[in-house]
């Protein structure tokens, strides 16, 4: 049933009620489908061997897994033997990054954005302390990158550019085929963060020929505490974390076997709904964001119009502290962020949207609204009007 659409939100009462709780955060995780709790049910209950075993009970569960890495290899365009499952997407970022830099040691240079997730960020300042060279590029206003700047950037010493699919906190799209055909065509390996792509747009790792490409289950419907890794066949991997033979001696660590049916479930689902997802949540997104900015003074959207995430918008309330508007949403059921959440007990500004926008006190005035295919107008609406009450309490 498609979603209800979100019409004369304007001349609705203050009045109307809103559900317990409005999710629109799925930018920060998403709920576990009833069909992917279901695939993963039995292994938690009744096929809970350990799949490195001798005896079939456990190694059975061998199968399993190679099935569910295909799974997630045909969300991508991948073969199965290049995906590496590992526990979440700071792993698979720090993994990949990790390997291109022990693949060319004498290489200590490395490229990614300012706009990254701090998982890339984090450990390239990390990198930068044990004497790596670190570029960060710069963002125009609307979030987006120019090419120019990662030419000019990448030198005979570079052993990586590691530059993100879409941006988790104002959905913006990165030109990700270009930059890998420049990557290529220089030969320096690329790294590309595809967390918030995967499940919201065509991932083709055969068109867009990144050696690494990282994901993580819980952004599309899977539990958290599982990610995984696509490795270029043939482009140069050492692992991050060592241990025992699995995942063919590519990443230590006995393999939960439930989490890693429910990523492949997910990503089976993900790529069956992908030409539907789009228009399921744009059309709310588009809807509650020009309500947003036609009827609540000094708004100003964050991210470019259109090169972006379908779900995602990001917009600042002038004159609105973010956390002082996140907690009257919070009272009134909505779920909303004001970046990642990976940062969210942080009191610092959205490095995003200062990045984008230095000038201003833009990125401590902000908040991102996320959909999911079960979101409705009645969601939106409600969002709406907590929004409208919330921001005149606080402007006084």
């Amino acid at each position: 049933m498609p979603p209800v659409p979100l019409a004369a939100c304007r001349d609705l009462p203050s009045s109307v009620t809103v559900p317990a709780v409005i999710y629109l955060d799925h930018n920060a995780t998403t709920p576990v489908l009833p069909e992917v709790f279901e695939a993963m049910r039995p292994y938690f209950c009744e096929e809970w061997g350990n799949p490195s075993s001798a005896y079939r009970f456990g190694s059975k569960l061998k199968g399993v897994i190679e099935a569910a890495r295909a799974q997630v290899a045909e969300l991508i365009g991948a073969q199965p033997r290049e995906v590496i499952f590992t526990s979440c997407a700071t792993e698979s970022n720090n993994a990949a990054i990790h390997a291109a830099l022990k693949a060319n040691p004498r290489k200590r240079h490395i490229v990614t954005s300012a706009v990254e997730h701090s998982s890339v960020l984090n450990y390239c300042m990390a990198l930068q302390r044990d004497g790596y060279r670190v570029t960060y590029l710069p963002v125009d206003r609307d979030g987006l990158l120019k090419l120019v700047d990662l030419e000019s950037a990448v030198a005979d010493e570079t052993a990586v550019v590691s530059l993100m699919w879409a941006n988790n906190e104002t959905g913006v799209l990165f030109p990700v085929k270009e930059i890998a055909e420049f990557c290529r065509g220089r030969g320096v390996l690329y790294h590309c963060d595809a967390v918030q792509a995967a499940g919201k747009v065509e991932i083709d790792v055969r068109k867009v020929q990144a050696d690494y490409l990282s994901l993580t289950g819980h952004k599309f419907h899977a539990p958290k505490g599982i990610g995984a890794l696509y490795v270029r066949w043939k482009a140069p991997f050492s692992p991050l974390v060592h241990g025992g033979h699995q995942e063919r001696g590519l990443r230590g660590g006995t393999e939960c076997v439930p989490l890693i049916v429910g990523t492949g479930r997910a990503a089976e689902l993900a790529r069956q709904q992908l030409p539907e997802y789009g228009k399921r949540v744009r059309s709310l997104r588009d809807a509650l964001e020009e309500e947003i900015l036609s009827s609540i003074p000094n708004t100003e959207l964050n991210g470019h119009k259109t090169e972006r995430l379908a779900n995602t918008t990001n917009i600042t309330f002038h004159g609105v502290e973010s956390e002082a508007l996140l907690i009257l949403l919070d009272q009134e059921g909505i779920c909303a962020s004001s970046g990642s959440a990976c940062l969210a007990d942080s009191d610092e500004p959205s490095h995003v949207v200062k990045a984008m926008k230095r000038e201003s006190a833009a990125s401590r005035e902000m908040i991102r609204l996320s959909f999911g295919p079960a979101n409705t107008g009645t969601d939106a609406s409600g969002a709406l009007n907590a929004l409208r009450r919330s921001t005149q309490m606080l402007r006084g």
